[in-house]
This record gives structure tokens, sequence and C-alpha cells, in this order.
């Protein structure tokens, strides 16, 4: 990590974040629980006569803060039209993102839940209803400060990181070649379709959503950002096509009771995972030298995983090329 000392994520012991969470008036129980999260940390935290919160580590120069706050600004407003998001606490002066001793976090209430059944064609519906709500305020206006989903920043960047740093040399040949072969495809169907660009969550799959007593709450907007309709849905389909041709029609049916979904998107479904994957790879090579990374993530950075890793893409190559899914009739 490009950390000094003082911001360095292993520095983060519970007695600072205890310190962290108090300096703004609360009063801890002392009891602080590590939740699953490795760009950022994330505790859940105790209160004294009050239910326990969410407080959520930034890791230092991810974001900006214009960046941080205009997230929490969209988690706001969409929370504000009733869509089942949680934006984090405001202190009495409207402030969402605070600093401490060099650290930058915030505060979000605790919900529970479990993430939903996708093999559920009610449950699709129902997301493909809160996704429709969510892109209807997201296209009301645009991100200022925070980056586009682009071939750029996911594929050709993600490609030059990997060919600097990590990739085996008995790889690397093949990589070059089929990932320069992987993006120019992704790049013409960019071209071709060129999609509207509209603010949304970024990172919508089932692990960021939250099922309980009838209720579905979205979570996490960390990777929110400028992108294609289409990157809040494909993630929610799996299995042969059929059973992505099935649960495409169901996400767009409920979608569209609240906002029109442009059918050409549906062509950017294998682009917008060729990049992911690659994204993917890029990220944990950045993130290899954080404590967390090779305790989360043993597999990585083997021959195995970067032969496996060609493999996917291949596969890429040719899903790329063959027809998208359809419309629902």
């Amino acid at each position: 990590m490009t950390t000094t000392e003082q911001t360095d994520f292993a520095n983060l012991n519970p007695d600072r974040v205890i310190d962290a969470v108090e300096s703004l008036g609360y009063v801890s129980d002392l009891r602080v629980f590590a939740l699953n999260s490795y760009e950022n940390r994330v505790y859940q935290f105790g209160l004294e006569d009050q239910e326990p919160v969410v407080v959520k580590f930034y890791r230092p120069e991810r974001w900006s803060d214009e960046q941080i706050l205009e997230e929490h600004r969209f988690t706001q407003q969409l929370a504000d039209t009733d869509i089942a998001v949680i934006p984090p606490w405001q202190n009495d002066a409207g402030d969402s993102l605070f600093h401490f001793e060099g650290y930058r976090f915030s505060i979000y209430p605790r919900r529970g839940g479990h993430a939903p059944a996708l093999d559920d064609m009610d449950n699709l519906f129902q997301l493909g209803r809160l996704f429709g709500r969510l892109h209807l305020v997201g296209a009301s206006a645009a991100y200022q400060f925070r980056p586009k989903l682009d071939v750029v920043s996911f594929g050709d960047v993600s490609r030059h990181d990997i060919l600097a740093e990590v990739i085996p040399s008995s790889l690397r040949e093949s990589y070059a070649s089929l990932s320069e072969d992987l993006l120019r495809l992704v790049k013409q169907r960019f071209d071709e379709i060129a999609p509207t660009y509209i603010r949304c969550h970024g990172d919508g799959h089932v692990g960021n959503i939250l099922s309980r007593n009838d209720e579905t709450w979205l979570v996490d907007f960390d990777d929110s950002r400028m992108a294609p309709a289409i990157q809040d849905l494909w993630m929610f389909l799996s299995g042969e096509q059929d059973n992505q041709q099935r649960a495409i029609m169901e996400l767009i049916e409920g979608y569209q009771e609240f906002y029109d979904f442009d059918s050409r998107e549906l062509g950017l479904i294998e682009a917008l995972r060729s990049l992911r994957i690659m994204h993917h790879a890029a990220w944990l090579a950045r993130r290899w030298q954080d404590p967390a990374f090779p305790k989360a993530f043993p597999w990585f950075n083997t021959e195995r995983y970067w032969g496996e890793h060609i493999l996917q893409l291949r596969e890429q190559l040719a899903l790329i090329q063959e027809p998208p899914l359809r419309m629902p009739y």
C-alpha cells in the first residue's frame, strides 16, 4: 500500500476505531467486530443503550473526498425518494464524511438480511423494479467527480498493470495477444452501441442485496460510477444461455415499470463481463501488498491462477461474438 504509517490499515486497531467514533459523541460498549470487506475496512460497532452501527473506513488514496461525498449525496437522494438504500449518518451540520488521525470514515445504520435466491423469478422481477427506480433517479443528474466505467479504465489500464507487474513470463505473450484481441472486440461493442451513461450502483451482485421480512435493501455504493444501465443488471445472470434469457426477461419486465431499458445494451453484457474479469485480476495485483489480501486470496498470483485466467478470457472472446440475449416480448 502506498500509504503513510499514520493511515496504514495495519494500524487501524479496535482502540483507534473506538476513538474515531467516540470523537463524534457516540459512546462505545467496546464491542467492535470486523466485517467482511477488503477494499475498505468495515466494522460493526456496539453502542451503549443503542442499536449497533456499521463504521466504514475508506482506503487511502482510492477516492477523493469529493468523490466519496458525491456517492453519499446520491444514496441520500435515493433514500429521499423511498428507494431501499442505506445512506450514511449525518451530524447536525449535515456532514457524512469524518476525519480522525488521518483516517476518513462514515457511519451507517445496521441492516440484517440474506441474499435473495436468483432462481426465484419473482425475486428477479422485484430486483428489476428496484433498479428501474434507482436508474430513474440516477439519470436525473450526472456525477461530476466520480469516473466512468469504460474500456480504458477497466480494460486498458488493467491490461497494462498486469503486463507491467505480475503475469508470469511463461504466460506473458499469450496474455498480451489474447487480451489485445478481446479488448478490440469490447471496444467495438461499445462503439457500435454507444450506450448512455447514468449514475449506477456499479457493483450490483447478489452479495450487495439484503432481503428480510419481505424487504429488499441495496447496500454498498462504494463502486458507484457513471455506467450503462445494464451494468446494474447483468451480474444477476448466470448459468446456460436459456437460464440467462429467462432471468433477463424478468429483470427487464420489472425494470420497465419505472424506467425505459435500451435493448441495445444487451449486446454489452459479455463485454462488461470481460472488463470485470480483467479489472478484478488487476485489482488483486494492485492490492497484493495489503496483508489482508494474501490471507484472503491465497490462490492468486500463481502460474495456475494466471493459466485459468487466460482460459477464462478465451471463453469470453468466444462469448462476446455470440448473439446477445433478447428483450421480453
